[in-house]
């Protein structure tokens, strides 16, 4: 494909919660829920993080890497299912944050945690077709959970931010494909707080079905096997997961270590794909070979094949933290804190 990613930026909130704090609460065994998802701990927003924030910090810390012009954008695509608007998108107050120009195309994307996945795919077909110099591809979460639910002990918060173009490219495309089908696994109706899933049935028929299909089917197309590939990055709901896909696919524990970060910060939803893919970037030197496969509940699935370039060697990392430090650091709260932070306390009416 004749286009890109030519800049990345990650960010990760510093706030910290455990299993173990979290079934403490609700008088469950939270350390053995953390063991049998691969969760040691989970980010988690301050009050004044949201999906707006996380998005605007993660792409500029791209463009400044990149020592790319914001007026040079020409669309900005937000995947997050945690907008903070309803009616109102979060692509245009990140496009004015960073000082793009007026003149772009902007939306919001949704398709549950494959809307930057998704936004990646616009990008790369803007730009190959010269509609556009730089398209800008962020997936960003502030994921919600139930209290108590088997989702709170791994939704958590972060996002990543890729800029799309055709000069200076530090991993180029070879390839992307998706494979998409109806399957309700996971979704949440207009004015409920909190999602709903189908416990087990989001593992095999959902999750499992779509990540293995569709990178078979990359593989096939392109003419590969899990041998030609230094990294891997699968949709990571918890760390179990893309353990158990990339094993049914022949993919070694070497190849899936850079890419699986939700052991360390949860499960950052339409993030956490991308943050895989940018800790993946910062550890990989040129010529290296990497398939995405990110996964959306709904469900479908979108893979890329890339390959690394001697520009990768030179590119400039000085600015922003990598984002094996997000994995390393952070700051412990208290399940009361949490519940504060994530407004899952309510006052009754007077």
């Amino acid at each position: 494909m004749d286009a890109g990613i030519v800049s990345y930026g990650a960010y990760v909130p510093r706030y910290r919660i455990t299993p173990a704090e979290i079934g403490r609460v609700w008088g469950s065994d939270g350390e053995s829920m953390g063991q049998g998802l691969n969760v040691h701990r989970k980010s988690v927003p301050a009050p004044d993080e949201d999906t707006i924030t996380i998005s605007t910090e993660a792409l500029r810390v791209a463009l400044i890497r990149g020592a790319i012009d914001p007026q040079q954008i020409g669309a900005i695509y937000v995947g997050s299912e945690s907008h903070p608007y309803a009616v109102k998108p979060t692509a245009t107050v990140v496009a004015q944050a960073v000082g793009a120009t007026p003149n772009l195309t902007a939306a919001d994307f949704e398709f549950a945690c494959k809307a930057g996945t998704a936004a990646i795919q616009t990008c790369l077909g803007l730009v190959g077709a010269g509609m556009v110099k730089y398209g800008v591809a962020i997936g960003s979460d502030t994921s919600q959970g139930a209290p108590g639910d088997a989702l709170e002990f791994s939704a958590s918060a972060g996002g990543a931010a890729f800029v799309i173009g055709r000069e200076h490219v530090i991993a180029r495309v070879e390839q992307t494909l998706s494979y998409t089908t109806d399957t309700p696994d996971f979704w949440r109706r207009e004015g409920q707080r909190y999602p709903s899933h189908s416990g087990r049935f989001t593992g095999e028929p959902a999750y499992f079905r779509h990540e293995t299909e569709c990178a078979r089917r990359i593989m096939e197309v392109s003419g590969t096997s899990p041998k030609d590939y230094a990294h891997v990055v699968f949709h990571q709901p918890n760390g179990k997961f893309p353990q158990r896909v990339g094993k049914q696919l022949g993919f070694s524990e070497t190849q899936m270590r850079y890419g699986l970060v939700t052991p360390y910060i949860g499960n950052t939803y339409s993030g956490a794909a991308l943050i895989g893919l940018a800790n993946v970037l910062d550890h990989a030197g040129p010529g290296e070979r990497v398939l995405v496969v990110g996964y959306g509940s709904g469900a479908g699935s979108d893979a890329f094949d890339l390959t690394t370039t001697d520009a990768i060697a030179t590119y400039d990392r000085s600015y922003g933290r990598p984002v094996q430090s997000y994995l390393d650091s952070g700051v412990e709260l208290t399940y009361g804190v949490y519940a504060k932070y994530r407004g899952k306390i309510h006052m009754g009416e007077s």
